[in-house]
């Protein structure tokens, strides 16, 4: 069966009563998200799919391990959207998947007219190097690197 996106499962929804939720669920599984820690799911398919570990990617993303087994797992959160896109950076997400992954996460989304978020898209494209390199890059234009665990700075 093919996904459904928000809006064409919204037009459903307009018709669907309480007696046919179950079949709702069961119709449309495929669409829905998963219940528990739809952010943990998606990334470590992610990084299978990418044959990367989720310890390489917690090392390259410079988070240290236990506290990124703890996001991936829901029992710890963050407020901090760097740290995502640290993880997912360090993951080869593409520049679609991280934004998922940041929708998944409940966090906003990359914005392409916002610079420094538009600086970052561009980095996710083009690749150019480590979490280092990507750091380097946004300070060249003046912008704050992105910050690991909570960290209000870091040095490049």
């Amino acid at each position: 069966m093919c996904t459904k996106n928000t809006r064409e499962l919204e037009e459903i929804l307009e018709n669907t009563h309480t007696g046919t939720y179950d079949q709702y669920c069961r119709t449309y599984e495929d669409s829905l998200l998963p219940s528990l820690n739809p952010f943990g799911v998606y990334l470590k398919e992610c990084l299978k799919n990418n044959h990367i570990t989720q310890q390489q990617t917690f090392l390259q993303a410079q988070i240290p391990e236990g506290y990124g087994y703890k996001l991936l797992s829901g029992e710890k959160k963050t407020r901090q959207r760097d740290v995502i896109l640290r993880i997912c950076y360090a993951g080869k997400l593409t520049l679609a998947q991280t934004q998922q992954a940041l929708k998944k996460y409940e966090m906003p989304q990359l914005y392409a007219k916002i610079p420094r978020d538009a600086l970052l898209m561009i980095c996710f494209n083009d690749r150019p190097g480590s979490i280092i390199q990507v750091n380097e890059q946004l300070c060249r234009y003046q912008f704050e690197p992105l910050k690991s665990s909570g960290m209000q700075s870091e040095s490049v």
